[in-house]
Order: structure tokens, then sequence, then C-alpha cells
């Protein structure tokens, strides 16, 4: 089984990098993809305790936003990790997280709702990549709600009131960092209608045009519909389908490899690269 993507506490999973890496193994998962949100803080501890029997994809889901304000996220896989100006923009992303952070909480707070960022902070791993999840654990922890499903629906969802974008690139310039960087892209979820507004099956030409390889085609919060629009889109355009459980733990009902990737699919979308960084025990 191929699962590309999933998350650790390093970003706004709960499970450890090490954590990960054995309950992937414990799952019969053979090819594992690490993608934390804007990071890569957790590859150096999956990699030490990978063990016989499974390969990792060593990447990072990327936050971007088009032009017209739609949010997206971009996987990018087997980029080098030296390649400086990709990491400019994930720092940049990450330390902009926190402005954005603060500002949530100055709206919820005048709307009566009173969490602070010291609880928020408090939620969060060290090194991790703050993000709303945090957020949510911490009004779970205040007891304002029962789980993060609950408080994103109710109140951080993109259509709140509370929600406050954060500076990010937009899926072209992600995708031509990614492989400027020897890496490979594919766009996460994105008809998650869940999540917000997605983005106009026109703008594939776009990322394609950018360098753009895979789409996640097979995810839970696809409908079957969107799947078979998806395939004809990535068939049309002449990149690689992708199926994935974006794995948080306990954070998410998401299950390891509850949706995965054809080795076909994989072997075309590796070859992409332009060197071979999977790495193995």
């Amino acid at each position: 089984m191929i699962d590309l993507h999933t998350h650790t506490n390093v970003s706004d999973g709960t499970d450890s990098p090490s954590e990960l890496i054995n309950k992937a193994l414990a799952s019969g998962i053979k090819i594992l993809a690490l993608t934390d949100h804007d990071s890569i803080a957790g590859w150096d501890e999956a990699s030490a305790h990978l063990r016989p029997g499974m390969d990792l994809v060593l990447g990072s889901e990327i936050s971007c936003q088009t032009e017209d304000g739609i949010s997206v996220h971009m996987l990018g896989l087997l980029f080098d990790r030296g390649n400086q100006e990709l990491q400019d923009v994930l720092a940049q992303t990450r330390d902009n997280r926190y402005g954005r952070m603060e500002r949530i909480i100055v709206r919820m707070n005048d709307a009566g709702i009173e969490i602070s960022m010291e609880e928020v902070l408090a939620q969060l791993s060290e090194g991790a990549t703050l993000g709303r999840p945090h957020l949510a654990d911490a009004m779970v922890a205040k007891g304002l709600a029962k789980s993060r499903d609950e408080i994103f629906e109710k109140w951080l969802h993109n259509n709140s009131p509370y929600y406050v974008a954060h500076y990010s690139p937009t899926p072209e310039r992600a995708i031509e960092l990614i492989k400027a960087a020897g890496g490979v892209a594919v766009i996460a979820h994105p008809m998650a209608s869940l999540r917000g507004r997605t983005v106009s099956v026109e703008s594939f030409t776009s990322f394609v045009d950018a360098g753009l390889d895979g789409i996640e085609v097979f995810h839970r919060d696809h409908t079957a519909d969107q799947r078979v629009l998806l395939t004809q889109i990535a068939n049309d355009l002449g990149v690689l389908r992708t199926g994935s459980s974006d794995y948080h733990g306990s954070g998410k009902i998401n299950e390891l490899a509850e949706n995965t990737t054809e080795i076909d699919q994989w072997l075309a979308l590796e070859a992409r690269a332009d060197a071979r960084r999977v790495v193995r025990a």
C-alpha cells in the first residue's frame, strides 16, 4: 500500500514522526509520504526510525492561495532540502501564522469567545507549525466543544467571521519552487468543498503549465463524482493520480491507507524528481 499524504505533531497531527512510522508499518504500508504543513522538521526523526519493509517519501504540504483568495494545498515530494529559496518561503509562511492566529483570537474575543494565545501555544509541540487545529485543541481543552471537528464546523471554517488569511505563495509559485528544488508537485484534495471555496476546473491548466505532476484524486473529502471528474482532468492534462489518507492521528477521523496510490502512478511520479530521494532503512 502507498499513502502519500500524512501529518505528525510537527504540524497539526498528534503522532510524533517515530509514532507515525510505527503505525504505518503496522498498517502494512510499503511507501509512506511525510507531508507536514510548511515544514520539514519531522524528516530526520522519521528517517531515523525507519525499518526494513517500508520506503519513506519526504515532503511537505505547502499552504497556497490563489490571486482571488482561494486556499490551495500543494504537496511537495522528494525535493532537495538544501534548496534555500523553498526553505525561505516555508519559513515565511510559518512565521506569518503567528500574526494570523493573534488576529483570529482578537476576533473571537471581541465576539465573547474567551481564548488566549497562551492557551493555543500550550497545544503546540516544540518546533511545530502553528495552525487553526491548535486553536481548536485549545478550545476543546477549555470545554467549548468536544472535538476539533465540532470547533471547525461551528467557528473555524473558511467562511467563518473569524477566518483570517495568511501569507502564502500562489499555487503556481509553489509548484515552481518545488520543481526548482528537484521535487514533484501534487495538488491536495482540490475539490474538498467543506474546507471552503475550491479551484475551478479551468485552474488546473495554469497549474500544469507551472509544472504540476499530479492530482490527489482519492481522498476522504471527495465524492465519487468528484473522483471521476478529477480522474478525467488528470488524464486530459497528462498528470498522475494519487490517493492518500491525509492522516492526522487522533486529530481527524482519517485512517492510514484509507485511500492509496496505485504502484504504476507512484513509479511514474517518483521518476519525475531530478534525483532518487526515497529513504530506505
